[in-house]
């Protein structure tokens, strides 16, 4: 059981240990709202695209594809989605319910995914098949359903509305990365080495900074009013997709890297980037903030629990 709890906590600790690195950082006054605010965008727009390519242009489709691990991710996702809709609907402002539904359902799936399946694991084209199943739906019903609930929206009409969100999702750096990295890896071609290396240089950069960032946001004042709902959707967000679809997971013969991607798809914190596209919709954005800052505290624990919980029982 020691040995277990080791291995979890060897999972977890050094990535929340770069968040606690923010939020230091931001407490000696090395960075300000205004410079995290700055990184955040740098990380999502310039850095998280390099490394989503990086990993996927890297990874030998037709030989590692697994269309049951995948479809089972897009499947998850997309309940999980309309559980956090169904949630959504218990709170009177509709125009803060778009912000609800994504801060329940979206995980750092890219970024935390990634470290944590190369902290485990050293590596593995299983977050790349994850990331294939869940980052595009992410993006894609998350642009939809900001656009549809921004307060922004009662000026636009039905066509312009529906456009709008369209250049959204044809535009999210996120979506184009992953969409290049895909395709790239399908043709076969090999990298220079100029490329590669230049393209290694700004993804590596993506993961720490991010995780910097994420702990340089945290807002404790955000926390007026809202304790209740953020902590439903924090529950969501960490225990009941958990519980709900790892079971499921299990019973249909996932294990090790593919079972510890699933934990991550389902149970990671709330992704930073949520707060940049609900400010970019015309969303106040205080639910969404609050919700990654419980979440992401929360998720250190919660995450070393279900690791520990599955490497118990043999699993990963």
């Amino acid at each position: 059981m020691y040995s277990d709890l080791i291995f979890s906590l060897n999972a977890t600790v050094p990535v929340f240990l770069m968040m606690v690195f923010g939020w230091f950082v931001r407490r000696f006054g090395l960075l300000d709202d205004h410079s995290t605010s700055q990184v955040n965008k740098f990380v999502f727009r310039a850095l998280l695209p390099p490394l989503l390519f990086m990993d996927l242009s890297t990874a030998d489709f037709r030989s590692v594809w697994d269309g049951g691990f995948v479809l089972f991710c897009m499947a998850a996702t997309m309940l999980s989605v309309g559980i956090a809709a169904g949630f959504s609907m218990f709170h009177r402002d509709r125009c803060e319910r778009g912000e609800i539904i994504q801060a329940s359902y979206r995980s750092s799936a890219a970024v935390l995914g990634i470290a944590f399946i190369n902290n485990i694991y050293g590596g593995s084209t299983v977050a790349a098949l994850m990331i294939v199943g869940t980052v595009p739906l992410y993006n894609v019903i998350a642009v939809v359903t900001l656009a549809l609930t921004s307060p922004e929206r009662e000026g636009l009409s039905g066509r312009k509305l529906w456009l709008n969100t369209a250049k959204s999702i044809a535009t999210n750096p996120v979506i184009l990365g992953i969409v290049a990295g895909i395709l790239w890896s399908l043709t076969g071609w090999h990298q220079p080495v100029i490329m590669s290396r230049s393209i290694s240089y700004l993804g590596r950069m993506a993961t720490p900074l991010s995780l910097i960032a994420l702990g340089a946001s945290f807002r404790f004042s955000e926390s007026k009013g809202k304790k209740a709902l953020v902590c439903g959707i924090v529950a969501q967000k960490l225990l009941l997709f958990c519980c709900i679809f790892l079971p499921i997971a299990v019973k249909l013969g996932f294990r090790d890297e593919k079972l510890v991607a699933i934990l991550i798809m389902l149970g990671s914190a709330t992704t930073g980037s949520c707060f940049v596209m609900a400010k970019n919709f015309g969303h106040r954005g205080s639910i969404t903030a609050f919700a990654v800052m419980l979440a992401t505290l929360c998720s250190a624990f919660t995450l070393t629990m279900w690791l520990f919980i599955l490497k118990s029982l043999n699993y990963i």
